[in-house]
This record gives C-alpha cells, sequence and structure tokens, in this order.
C-alpha cells in the first residue's frame, strides 16, 4: 500500500536540490523555499570538485537527461594534483588518472564545476518547486505528526517532513538541536579569483596551470590554486567538445547567465594569530593586500596571481567545523548538509557529503511511500547512517585546515616543517607510498574506497 508524503525544504542549496529532485522523480510531493533568488557573491563564482559519491548521487536524483547536461557543463578534467612549497618547489605530484577510480562511468569520476553553474543545473526544470524570497523564521510540530514551517513575510507551508537544507548557519538546526555545537579551528581563509588569459597561464609552472595545487609555508599557512577550464568559450560550446554534450550546453538554458569564462581561483588558510583581527570585515582589494602581506615571502608568481586577481570577486570566511551530536529521536524534522555537519574545505567533501545525504534520504523517503517504512523509521535510517559516514568527513577534513600552532613554535617549528617537507618529498618517490597517499586523499570522497 502506498503512502503520500509531502517533503518541505529549507534551501536551495547543492543537497536541498538534489534531495528535491530525487523526491520528485519518485512522484512525491516536495516544495523548496528559499532565501535569495539570485546570488551573485561570495562562494558562488568559485569551483567545487564533485567526487565519485556526489556524482553518484546527482546520477540517482535528477532525470537522466539533466545528470547528462551536468556532465556536459563541468570543467575540463584536472591533469595534476601537485604539492608544493610556497616558492613552487615541488614535495608531491601526481596525475589525476592515477587516482584511485571505481569505474569510467561519468558517476565513477570527478568533476570541476563552478558552483554557480551547479546551481543553475540543480534549478533546471524545477520553477514550480522552488519559491523565492522566502526567509524561514521557525517551525511547529503537530500533533497529527505534521510541521509547519514559518516565514517573515507571515506566509507558512505544512507537509509531513521539513528537511533543513539551509547551511552551516541553519534557523532549522538551531531550533531543533540548539545543543549542535561550532567549533573554530583557528584558521581564516581568503579567496580570490582572475580570468585565464595567456599570461597568467605562463606565470605559473606547466603542472600548476594544467590542474589544482596545494602550496605550504613555513608558517603553517596553506595555498591552493585550481585553473578552472570550462567547456564553453565565448558563450559557445568548446572546440574539441563531443557532439552530444555542444548539443546539452547549446540548449540548456543556464547558459545565458555567468560562469562563462576560464578563470584561476586561489585560497590562502591562515592563522587567527597572523591575520589582522578584522580580516573577516575586509573587502576587494584589502584583501587582497592582506594575503600580499601575509606571503610576502612567496614565490613572486603567487604575489602577481593575487595582486592581479578581481577584487569584486574576494572573500574571507572563518573555517569552522562541526562536532559530533549524540543520537536524536527521529521525528517530521531532519536535516541535511552543512546544516548538520559542516567541515572544513581541506578534503573537498562538504559538497558530496550533502549530496550523499540527499540521496540516502529520498532513498528512505520512497520506503515510506512503497508502505515498507514509517516516517520515522526512514528518517531515523538515515540519521543514523549519515551520523556516521559525515564524522568520518569531517575529521578527514580537518587534517590540514587545524591550526595548533606548532610551525610557529621556536626550535620545534622549522624541525616539523623540515621533517613534513622531507616525509613527502621520499613518498614522491615512492610510488607505493604515492598510491598509499592518493587513496587516503580519495577515501572520504568516495564510499566504494572506504
Amino acid at each position: 500500500m502506498s503512502t503520500t508524503l509531502k517533503t518541505i525544504v529549507i534551501g536551495a542549496g547543492t543537497g536541498g536540490m538534489c534531495l528535491a529532485h530525487g523526491l520528485r522523480q519518485a512522484g512525491l510531493e516536495v516544495a523548496v523555499y528559499e532565501r535569495d533568488r539570485t546570488r551573485t557573491g561570495g562562494l558562488n563564482g568559485y569551483r567545487v570538485g564533485i567526487s565519485p559519491n556526489g556524482a553518484r548521487a546527482l546520477k540517482a536524483c535528477l532525470p537522466q537527461d539533466l545528470f547528462a547536461t551536468f556532465v556536459a557543463t563541468t570543467g575540463l578534467p584536472y591533469t595534476y594534483l601537485t604539492m608544493y612549497t610556497e616558492r613552487f618547489r615541488e614535495l608531491v605530484g601526481m596525475r589525476f588518472e592515477d587516482l584511485p577510480q571505481t569505474g569510467d562511468r561519468p558517476e565513477d569520476r570527478d568533476h570541476n564545476v563552478s558552483r554557480m553553474t551547479l546551481r543553475q543545473v540543480l534549478f533546471t526544470g524545477m520553477e514550480d518547486v522552488i519559491t523565492f524570497d522566502k526567509t524561514f523564521t521557525h517551525f511547529e510540530q503537530h500533533d497529527d505528526g505534521t510541521v509547519t514551517a514559518h516565514f517573515a513575510d507571515g506566509d507558512s507551508a505544512t507537509g509531513d517532513l521539513l528537511v533543513g537544507a539551509d547551511g552551516a548557519n541553519s534557523r532549522v538546526r538551531t531550533q531543533y538541536l540548539p545543543h549542535a555545537r561550532h567549533v573554530e579551528t583557528g584558521l581564516v581563509a581568503i579567496g580570490g579569483k582572475v580570468a585565464l588569459t595567456e599570461r597568467n597561464a605562463e606565470l605559473l609552472p606547466e603542472r600548476a596551470r594544467n590542474g589544482m595545487s596545494m602550496l605550504f609555508d613555513r608558517r603553517g599557512q596553506f595555498g591552493i590554486v585550481h585553473a578552472m577550464r570550462l567547456p564553453w568559450y565565448d558563450g559557445a560550446p568548446r572546440e574539441g567538445l563531443g557532439a552530444s554534450d555542444a548539443a546539452l550546453i547549446e540548449r540548456w538554458p543556464g547558459l545565458r547567465y555567468d560562469n562563462t569564462t576560464d578563470y584561476l581561483s586561489w585560497g590562502l588558510s591562515t592563522s587567527r594569530s597572523l591575520a589582522p583581527a578584522d580580516v573577516l570585515d575586509r573587502r576587494g582589494e584589502d584583501l587582497h593586500a592582506t594575503t600580499l602581506a601575509l606571503t610576502e615571502d612567496w614565490d613572486p608568481r603567487w604575489r602577481e596571481l593575487v595582486a592581479t586577481s578581481d577584487p569584486s570577486a574576494a572573500l574571507a570566511l572563518s573555517i569552522r567545523t562541526s562536532e559530533p551530536v549524540p543520537a536524536w529521536r527521529p521525528s517530521s524534522v531532519t536535516l541535511v548538509g552543512d546544516a548538520i555537519h559542516t567541515m572544513t574545505p581541506g578534503r573537498g567533501a562538504g559538497a558530496n557529503t550533502a549530496l550523499r545525504d540527499a540521496r540516502e534520504l529520498r532513498d528512505r523517503l520512497v520506503r515510506v511511500r512503497d508502505g515498507e517504512l514509517t516516517r520515522d523509521e526512514a528518517v531515523g535510517g538515515y540519521e543514523e547512517l549519515m551520523r556516521r559516514y559525515s564524522a568520518l568527513a569531517v575529521e578527514e577534513s580537518l587534517e590540514f585546515m587545524n591550526d595548533d600552532g606548532t610551525a610557529r613554535r621556536p626550535v620545534v617549528g622549522p624541525l616539523s616543517v623540515l621533517a613534513q617537507r622531507t616525509a613527502l618529498r621520499v613518498v614522491n618517490h615512492l610510488p607505493p607510498a604515492k598510491r598509499r597517499m592518493a587513496r587516503g586523499f580519495q577515501k572520504v570522497r568516495d564510499s566504494e574506497l572506504v
């Protein structure tokens, strides 16, 4: 016997929209409420890596033609993953094709995506599902098992399940699990981007202009550079694309928006003890100047990349992480993505874990539809599993992004930096050790490798 179920999703981010697609594909009623009609600032203009975990969730939840559009609109694959010193001296270098993969299908591979482009893909065909300009304020759970979401404009919506997909500052979580805490890692991140030109491409080492690069300095600071080449140029499919991909891109409505230019993006993670006290309040060229001051002894090529970046794209973020929350009793409210497990970008697992959340919850709600589970059994099963795999992702993401100050301690600091660099150079010359490192990078991003 089938059961009807209406799900209300608060937040039209990656996890919320993947879930909405999955429920709609399963014939279940879903409504998404989103505060921002357009997103032109912050991280939305930056690259996000979609791992096999995330790609399989998108494959499972999106219509077949829209998943094909997702694949067609992702950036060109990276060739290299390289770790450098702050002077672009190689510590470890590997080819992306050597990272462990579980298959050759699109859903088994890593994909480079501009966040705004992914947002546009996920909005495609969902005009009747998303309601914009809705600021969630609070919810009410009723004796009959339903739940009502209330909004700042006085409107409300009632359904059988409320899903908080409203990010790290989730109002749903604040009300539902007020004891769930975020803690500071002691780090702040500054990011920037610049259009990819022949000049700045030639400015970087060959591996850096054709992949993802990480730079480690002697004070414990960590830099990253992404070379993002898109599958279109000047608003048209790029030469050399397959005919089917080109056709998908040409008729995809999202192409008329932004992110039609290749770019380089960079980021610097630094200790709050090194950064100015007001760094999070700084904008534009002030952030570029701050970055240059923090990296004054870095390679001139890095410094030119920062100095020539677009001031309007600069941003600064506090790096926080969630703490484990003891199991709670399942009900008509649940959470996905950063709303329940905020993590650092250290392993690139945040968006992918949110996508996995969406798939796992969708799968169980389908069983409610089919009469196999009650709603609370489905939600409880999802939450039990989610707590386990998200705890691993949070822990792994802290490996590179947790400031303990060791690198800046007298005597101990220089010795620890020397030991780290020596160990990485040894790994670079030992293929078995390098393969183990590659597997460690990938395991939290691909559940079939765990």
